[in-house]
């Protein structure tokens, strides 16, 4: 055995990783004490209150529109992880579970960059 060959047995080898069915939420995968826990019941709570101001903004009858509540919750993890865009956020959430935690959204859902809702931009996400 050459000396390269009996380094690489007593470090051990790296396999790949197989393939397997795994049933998670982006709720497991969230750290019971992060800061965001505490963050987005408060935020959900505030969005609540302001629903029916946002009801009376819309008309009836119409075509419905982009929830206002997804820019506005979308907008703390922008600011409070100093997320360079609206872009890279969107970006962000195709591989950042506590961001797709905080915003509800299916992990199963692959956001799109090419979406965007009116005035804010934002709008990569949907909340399906």
């Amino acid at each position: 055995m050459a000396g390269h060959e009996r380094e690489a047995a007593r470090r051990g080898t790296h396999g790949q990783q197989t393939e397997s069915l795994v049933v998670l939420t982006a709720e497991d995968l969230v750290l019971h004490d992060h800061p965001m826990r505490r963050i987005r019941p408060l935020a959900d709570r505030v969005l609540q209150e302001l629903a029916p101001t946002f009801n009376r903004m819309y008309a009836t009858g119409d075509r419905p529109s982009a929830p206002p509540e997804h820019p506005l919750k979308a907008s703390l993890p922008i600011a409070l992880y100093s997320v360079r865009s609206e872009r890279a956020f969107c970006q962000r959430l195709s591989y950042n579970m506590l961001s797709r935690w905080f915003l509800d959204l299916n992990i199963r859902v692959v956001p799109s960059t090419n979406r965007r809702l009116p005035r804010t931009g934002i709008g990569c996400w949907s909340m399906s």
